[in-house]
């Protein structure tokens, strides 16, 4: 396993990144201690993220969709706030009535 400083990682990320996907790991210390790992992603962390959906499923955390999502939906255009009205201008105003 290749480790590198902070420095080390902000200077030569690219060389780091083209390790990490030919299957090496990189551990990213700061003075002398681990702060961060880079590794390659495969197709095992979809197995891994599936198991951690079921037990969060299993304890009540998240519930499975009752229905498929639409995808087209994430095609189009948001829809424009009614009125012309502005979700900036509502934070804003909400920052300003300390709610």
């Amino acid at each position: 396993m290749k480790k590198a400083s902070i420095t080390q990682t902000k200077n030569q990320l690219s060389a780091l990144l083209d390790r990490v996907r030919h299957g090496e790991t990189v551990l990213i210390m700061d003075r002398g201690r681990p702060v961060a790992r880079l590794e390659p992603v495969t197709g095992e962390s979809n197995a891994e993220t599936a198991a951690i959906i079921k037990e969060l499923e299993r304890t009540g955390a998240v519930r499975p969709p009752r229905r498929q999502v639409d995808t087209n939906l994430l095609l189009q255009d948001p829809l424009p706030a009614p009125g012309g009205a502005s979700a900036l201008q509502a934070l804003l105003e909400e920052r300003r009535e300390a709610r």
